[in-house]
């Protein structure tokens, strides 16, 4: 039996980026996880690739961001600040909107902001409401304090991902 394909719809600006997911989802307290081996080829509508690293993504109910885990050389933590996720009824189509602003921790590292400039400059481009940006920096902090290393983070970000990224390599 073949495993399902899931595409993660990011609206990015003014282009659609459909990421396609090999692979079932998972479910647990923390929200919805998704799995992509190394070497699973990977399309989009700017062109396809192949995974450089292994990584599980984590698509939390109700809130403002989702996070990927990866193995080296991936970045630890990358968790992207975005509108909340809508899955499709059917569960084959994850819709959100990019709002360009990341939180990032590498592999024995402390998690940073990036792409501040990036979500400034979309900010005035694309008219994104002033309570938009509010909720996005909130998220922006929130993520900061609970991805911290060494048993001050908060779960998912502390361990509980680790479960997950080992079931896929």
């Amino acid at each position: 039996m073949s495993q399902p394909l899931i595409c993660v719809l990011w609206l990015v600006a003014e282009s659609r980026n459909c990421v396609s997911v090999q692979g079932g989802t998972s479910e647990d307290e923390h929200g919805v996880w998704l799995g992509t081996a190394q070497g699973v080829p990977v399309s989009s509508a700017t062109g396809g690739w192949t995974s450089r690293f292994a990584y599980v993504m984590l698509v939390p109910r109700g809130e403002w961001w989702t996070a990927r885990f990866c193995a080296d050389p991936g970045p630890e933590m990358y968790c992207d600040v975005c509108t909340v996720p809508e899955w499709k009824t059917d569960g084959t189509v994850l819709r959100t909107v990019d709002l360009n602003l990341d939180v990032v921790r590498p592999h024995d590292g402390v998690a940073r902001i990036e792409d501040e400039d990036e979500c400034a400059e979309h900010r005035v481009r694309y008219c994104y409401p002033d309570n938009v940006i509010g909720k996005a920096r909130q998220t922006c902090e929130w993520l900061i304090e609970a991805g911290r290393r060494g048993g001050d983070g908060v779960e998912p970000f502390a361990s509980a991902y680790r479960h997950w990224r080992g079931l896929i390599g």
